[in-house]
């Protein structure tokens, strides 16, 4: 049964180095939009979207109510499509596709498919403080592991 949308956690002891966060869903036939964010109490500290609308993917981070630089320089074509799958690799879903998100000391390593996608350099430098997690936008969400 899907998750409601939109989705709140909390992330118990906040980031460190190593820790990895796996979302699965799937896009909806009509989608726009979707996003994954890691925030602390006041703060958006990464902010992952993909806009199918605009066949890319949008990362930022928002301090104090700002917006910092939009990132999008991609290594490889967008790997959403509408109608489609991204889930969590177990020993009875064979690996589809899904989203992970590991935080290192100095940046997140994000792969889709066991693709890695981006590194994204912590704007938010204070890993502890990044205790919650939204996901919200056009798509059924499966799953969330943190």
């Amino acid at each position: 049964m899907p998750l409601k949308l939109p989705f709140h956690t909390s992330i118990s002891d906040g980031l460190y180095p190593s820790r990895v966060i796996t979302v699965s869903g799937t896009v909806l036939q009509n989608a726009k939009s979707f996003y994954i964010d890691l925030c602390t109490e006041s703060d958006i500290a990464f902010r992952f979207t993909p806009r199918l609308d605009e066949n890319t993917v949008v990362w930022n981070t928002e301090i104090q109510g700002v917006w910092g630089t939009e990132e999008r320089d991609l290594p490889f074509g967008m790997p959403f499509r509408r109608e489609h799958s991204f889930t969590q690799a177990t020993e009875t879903v064979p690996l589809g596709i899904r989203v992970e998100i590991i935080c290192e000391a100095d940046h997140y390593s994000v792969s889709v498919d066991g693709q890695h996608l981006l590194d994204y350099v912590h704007r938010l430098k204070d890993l502890p403080a990044i205790d919650r997690l939204t996901v919200d936008g056009d798509l059924e969400l499966n799953s969330v592991n943190v």
